[in-house]
Formats: structure tokens, C-alpha cells, sequence
């Protein structure tokens, strides 16, 4: 038994089909829309507890290991201690301590070397190194507006990360400049 030829030509479409093809067509030919450059915010992300917290990758100076401080006795109770950090001693505080967080999801292993822009530096404690991300420049203002404190909440998909104002947090805790 014989089979029969198939012919590959494509059969004629009807006009609906050609064009429902022609608009998809013209969609994709057609150039994207540009997306406005909006001014972005580097900001560097860590875990405290179960909260997410950022503060100014710029003020981040540098992330060393916990182990290199040492204890000061009689010091206030948010001091961990001290540390040599390119020839400097630098004052390392408990972050918890500060924000006021009844404890970590895990034990702090490194600091993070901060200038908090009005003094020496200053080292926090940290549960991990932080991951360096961006968010837009303008949310930041619009939470700053609304903020009192040097806490700011920043939406960050369905999370909120707390943004820290280290000045005003570092300020508030040592009363180095009064206050804001």
C-alpha cells in the first residue's frame, strides 16, 4: 500500500488568524519602552533576629571578625569592647543593645566598621556580612519624612527592612552630640 504524498506547504489562514499574527508581530517589532533612570541608593543589608536592617553602604568602612576585640572592663553595658582597626582604636557597641532586640536569630560573628559622619568610627556587632543592594534613592526620602526616629521602615516587596540613620542611632545611645 501506497501512502500519499503530504504536501509541506502551509495552508492558507483565514483573515482573523493573519491578523492576530500581523498585531503580534507589530508588538514585537515595536521598540520597548525606555524605563526612567531612577536615582538609586546602595544600601548594605544584614539580618538582626528575624527583622531585615540596612544602613548606607557608604558608611560601611569595613567587616572584621568579632574575635578581634577586646573586652573593656566597667564599661557601659552596650560596649562589647575595643578594637585596633588601621591604627585607630575604634569602640565596638552591642547593635542589639541599640535597637532595643531582646536577642539574635545566631551569635554575632563579625563587625561592622561604620562612620556614622560626625565622629570616630564605630564598630557594630553583626550575625553576617551584609549583602550590598539597591533601592531607589526617593523611597528613602519619603520614609526619612515620615520618620522621627533613626529608624526608618523602607516597603521592600511584601518586607519592610529598617533603615538605619547611624548619626542619630549612635547619637541617641552615647549622647556624643546632644541628640536629634
Amino acid at each position: 500500500m501506497t501512502r500519499g504524498i503530504r504536501s509541506r506547504a502551509r495552508p492558507e489562514l483565514d483573515e482573523r488568524t493573519r491578523e492576530l499574527l500581523e498585531r503580534r508581530a507589530e508588538r514585537l517589532r515595536a521598540v520597548p519602552p525606555t524605563v526612567v533612570d531612577e536615582e538609586v541608593a546602595w544600601i548594605a543589608e544584614f539580618p538582626v533576629g528575624d527583622e531585615r536592617y540596612a544602613l548606607p553602604l557608604a558608611a560601611l568602612r569595613a567587616v572584621v571578625p568579632l574575635r578581634r576585640v577586646t573586652p573593656v572592663p566597667l564599661s557601659k553595658p552596650h560596649v562589647i569592647g575595643i578594637l585596633r582597626f588601621q591604627g585607630r582604636i575604634v569602640t565596638a557597641v552591642s547593635l542589639a543593645s541599640l535597637l532595643g532586640v531582646k536577642g539574635w536569630s545566631q551569635d554575632p560573628a563579625v563587625l561592622l566598621v561604620v562612620d556614622p559622619g560626625w565622629g570616630p568610627l564605630t564598630a557594630l556587632d553583626c550575625e553576617q556580612i551584609p549583602k550590598p543592594t539597591t533601592v531607589p534613592a526617593s523611597v528613602i526620602e519619603q520614609a526619612r519624612a515620615h520618620a522621627s526616629g533613626p529608624i526608618i521602615e523602607i516597603p521592600a516587596g511584601t518586607e519592610m527592612i529598617h533603615y538605619l540613620e547611624l548619626g542619630r542611632l549612635l547619637d541617641r545611645r552615647t549622647g556624643a552630640r546632644g541628640g536629634s
